[in-house]
């Protein structure tokens, strides 16, 4: 998870209607992409061929922006795996971040959740899902602004809600708001990337916002005392994805590194369940700076990492995001099928053992 944005844009921020989801997040990809040395669009043809089964040719060479894995591989003795060369190691997870990577070929392959596939193919980027973790335990909470009266999901009606344009806690969003039984018309929706949440909470900008850990914990340690609260719902964000360019996956090279790398993320999702302290350490307090405690409680609230063998369920799952994005008018209708490579179908989940294979 990327670190908070100190700066306000809130002058950036607009309340999303209908259709203007689609178009701000559309112009902001291509603008941005366009401002980039050498922009091509990611081609168009679906990968074809067998998935390559040997190691990655010598001068092969991938940018990866999956900063987990970076950290966990020399630890974890898995950086002896590595195939290829990772040309770079960009510090970015955000939805549109990485599709506006694709987009100006600086990002090979990512990880983020299910949400910014269906973005991508919305404004027309040909990616595929390569790679799938599923996580059945809520990982985001509502973050209320200091001194709100907020007490509970339904309480949101008429309030300003933090909106992420294109990612996970977008649809976390939409679903909390179902949940309780909300129209998105019942509520304020105000676009801003998930890095600015924190400071649209503390000036008020939003009344409420989702947000992940650590975030959450850095937040509610400096304004609980001011009343700012976590609303905990039932809102499962149930995938994680990796996730590469079609253009990637064409390439015989490239799609033999990363058909090496899948399981190199996988094991070190396991190696991190499996030694929490040294991870904790790694992670939460040396890099997102966090205390030691705060790391405990937060790594207590996960759940074991999971990897499906078969992805029909993850398919369908991403078909009910798309179908709801697209009740909202936020994208326009999509089947989803098409965003999984299917040839890396249960890859990651072979790769590690048993108790990490969700077979159902």
């Amino acid at each position: 998870m990327p670190r908070h944005q100190t700066n306000d844009n809130s002058a950036t921020a607009r309340t999303v209607g209908r259709r203007s989801f689609l178009a701000l997040a559309t112009g902001t990809v291509l603008g941005l992409a366009g401002c980039s040395p050498g922009v091509k669009t990611v081609a168009s043809s679906e990968p074809t061929g067998e998935l390559p089964s040997g190691a990655p040719p010598p001068g092969t060479k991938l940018s990866v922006a999956v900063r987990t894995t970076r950290l966990q591989l020399e630890p974890a003795g898995l950086e002896k795996d590595l195939g290829f060369t990772v040309s770079a190691w960009p510090n970015l997870s955000a939805g549109p971040d990485i599709i506006q990577g694709f987009r100006a070929q600086s990002i090979d392959l990512a990880s983020n959740a299910g949400i910014p596939p269906i973005q991508a193919k919305a404004i027309g980027v040909k990616t595929k899902i390569v790679a799938i973790q599923v996580r059945p335990r809520p990982i985001y909470t509502f973050a209320t602004a200091p001194g709100s009266s907020i007490a509970s999901a339904a309480g949101f009606r008429g309030r300003k809600i933090g909106f992420s344009q294109g990612q996970a806690q977008g649809v976390v969003v939409l679903r909390a708001l179902k949940e309780a039984g909300l129209k998105n018309s019942d509520v304020e929706l105000v676009a801003l990337p998930s890095t600015q949440f924190l400071t649209a909470l503390q000036s008020g900008q939003v009344d409420v916002a989702p947000l992940g850990e650590p975030t959450l914990t850095k937040y509610l340690d400096q304004y609980g005392k001011d009343g700012a609260i976590g609303l905990t719902t039932d809102v499962v964000d149930l995938l994680t994805v990796l996730w590469a360019p079609v253009e990637v996956l064409n390439d015989p090279a490239r799609a033999a590194a990363v058909r090496s790398f899948v399981p190199l993320w996988a094991k070190g999702l396991v190696w991190a369940w499996e030694n929490s302290d040294e991870w904790i350490d790694t992670y939460y307090v040396k890099d997102q700076g966090v205390s030691e405690a705060d790391g405990r409680r937060i790594v207590s609230s996960l759940h074991q990492p999971q990897f499906p063998v078969s992805w029909d369920k993850a398919i369908a799952w991403e078909q009910e995001t798309a179908d709801l994005m697209a009740e909202g008018g936020f994208v326009p209708k999509q089947d989803v099928s098409d965003l999984f490579d299917r040839r890396f179908e249960g890859l990651a989940a072979r790769s590690v053992p048993a108790a990490y294979r969700e077979t159902s």
